[in-house]
């Protein structure tokens, strides 16, 4: 009686204000007679609430490491809310202690999916729970998950006079404090208190009609409940840049190790990256690295052969657990080094970011050659694909295109030359690593002089044992290339597709890309200097025509 009399007075200063009320079926009529009346009471005036299921024994999801499990559990709750009149097409749920929902626990979402059809839920864990300000909502498998946030109630904070640091404090939060300051600065705030809060001193109702009305009192503000599932699309509305989620590493918040599966380890997240660019030889270095017994590389995509393209594409949003099955646990934490090469990862927007939010300490390889060279040979790589646009236009059609020439053109010679934009590329990198986490190859002396820059690699790494390339590798005049030696002189070699013969490029196309890289060769060659790094021969070579 006491919520529907509150929610009554709350309508008064908010329009629409509905209690939306959780469920665990386990727990009707397992408490004291009074208790029990109380559930009672509730279901009789079911249609003056809005309901929202959780956990039917309120265990944490993150524990159960079968969806089927998972599905047993809300099939159990989802029956007792049928059986009880209780609406269960409102498409909002909730996990207790935010198990599950961030860091994600996938079996949590395809069940929630599979029963009760959710579309929206809500967590305080996103990206952390403290500071409350920078608490976002991401989406996920479809479902919108927003920001909660706290009102100072916990399952604790049941007295009034006993509230922590006295009641004033509670007072002073409502009244022109971190409560009062929480409403007035997000346009949608969304609370979640518990049951002892509506029992005892009821704290809840205390809280929530002084908030109102000192809301009321000293603002212009206009106050209204939405259910949840327009709530959810009106805060995507106000703030669409949310809708992607940017994935964190569990292990780096000690409140997201503690709801997140005991089976998941982030060991089985890479020490370090081959991030590219296309065409500069980073399969041959992918090769090298993994003859060293401690350099592991991730199991091969269906789709991308050797490469995850995790950071770049829509792969992301599968979310960590799938990009960490690509990867062994390993069997030695301290010297075992896992890693993924995914050559879009260079020139991409997002890569960088992306990467240093999950593997913020990881190491990250780049391979540099001649941009003209580069951009050659991804056309002539297309050319081999049977790509439409390649076919058609000669090479000189593809990079001199205007602005109208059409789209496939356009498209073609976007993937031919902006991968070679280097310095803007490596900017990118630098913006979210440190330096000292990047390593620059020359491309040239890595098709030269492959254990040289293998040595350097190791030690950058800071792999052992140390490698002898020197004696793993041997040069294949025939193909023109290094190969892994292996016993009685047989060796192991790049596949046909890689050091493909194709006829040079001509002059006149030398000539416009050498006229095109020279700003972007001499911004590189300034940041490599700021670097302390060495310059490429070939990047010598074509600073000496700007002269």
């Amino acid at each position: 009686q006491a919520l529907l009399d509150t929610q009554n007075l709350l309508r008064t200063r908010i329009t629409n204000f509905t209690f939306n009320l959780g469920f665990s079926g386990k727990f009707y009529h397992t408490g004291t007679e009074e208790e029990d009346e109380g559930d009672d009471l509730l279901l009789k005036s079911v249609d003056e609430f809005w309901w929202f299921p959780h956990m039917w024994s309120h265990m944490q999801p993150h524990l159960f490491h079968n969806e089927s499990s998972l599905v047993e559990q809300m099939i159990l709750n989802k029956k007792f809310a049928l059986e009880h009149g209780i609406p269960t097409d409102l498409g909002y749920a909730v996990a207790p202690h935010h198990s599950g929902v961030y860091p994600v626990h996938v079996q949590l979402y395809d069940a929630w999916k599979k029963v009760w059809n959710i579309r929206v839920t809500s967590t305080e864990e996103y990206p952390h729970l403290k500071p409350a300000r920078y608490r976002r909502g991401f989406t996920h498998k479809n479902i919108m998950v927003l920001p909660r946030q706290t009102c100072g109630l916990f399952t604790h904070t049941i007295f009034y006079k006993e509230y922590p640091g006295g009641p004033k404090e509670l007072d002073k939060s409502i009244q022109g404090g971190e409560l009062f300051f929480t409403v007035v600065l997000n346009p949608i705030s969304v609370f979640m208190t518990h049951l002892s809060n509506y029992g005892n001193d009821r704290l809840g109702l205390y809280t929530f009609v002084n908030l109102a009305n000192f809301v009321h009192t000293w603002t212009n503000l206009k106050l209204q409940t939405l259910p949840p599932v327009q709530l959810a699309h009106k805060y995507f509305e106000l703030f669409p840049e949310q809708k992607d989620p940017l994935w964190q590493n569990p292990c780096d918040d000690k409140r997201h190790r503690d709801i997140w599966s005991k089976e998941k380890t982030c060991d089985r997240l890479p020490k370090f990256l081959v991030v590219g660019p296309q065409k500069t030889g980073t399969t041959a270095l992918y090769l090298f690295l993994i003859m060293h017994p401690s350099i592991i590389s991730n199991s091969p995509s269906p789709k991308t052969f050797e490469e995850v393209q995790f950071f770049n594409r829509n792969n992301y949003h599968r979310g960590i657990d799938w990009y960490m099955d690509f990867f062994p646990t390993p069997s030695n934490v301290t010297t075992d080094f896992l890693f993924e090469k995914s050559a879009n990862y260079f020139h991409s927007e997002e890569a960088p970011k992306r990467a240093a939010s999950l593997i913020p300490k990881a190491k990250i390889i780049t391979i540099l050659i001649d941009p003209s060279d580069r951009a050659y040979s991804w056309y002539q790589h297309q050319r081999s694909h049977e790509d439409p646009a390649a076919l058609k236009f000669s090479f000189y059609q593809v990079i001199t295109a205007g602005p109208r020439a059409p789209s496939e053109l356009r498209a073609l010679q976007k993937r031919c030359l902006a991968p070679g934009w280097y310095a803007t590329h490596i900017e990118r990198w630098l913006t979210y690593f440190p330096p000292y986490q990047l390593l620059i190859i020359d491309g040239q002396q890595l098709r030269t002089d492959p254990s040289t820059v293998m040595d350097e690699v190791q030690k950058f790494l800071g792999v052992s044992p140390h490698y002898n390339y020197s004696e793993a590798l041997t040069f294949d005049s025939h193909k023109g290339f290094w190969c892994q030696l292996l016993e009685e002189g047989k060796t192991k070699c790049l596949g046909k597709s890689k050091g493909r013969k194709y006829p040079p490029m001509d002059s006149e196309c030398r000539a416009f890309l050498s006229s095109y890289y020279r700003d972007h060769n001499v911004e590189l060659s300034k940041l490599l200097h700021k670097l302390g790094q060495p310059l490429p021969s070939w990047l010598r070579q074509e600073l000496q025509k700007v002269r």
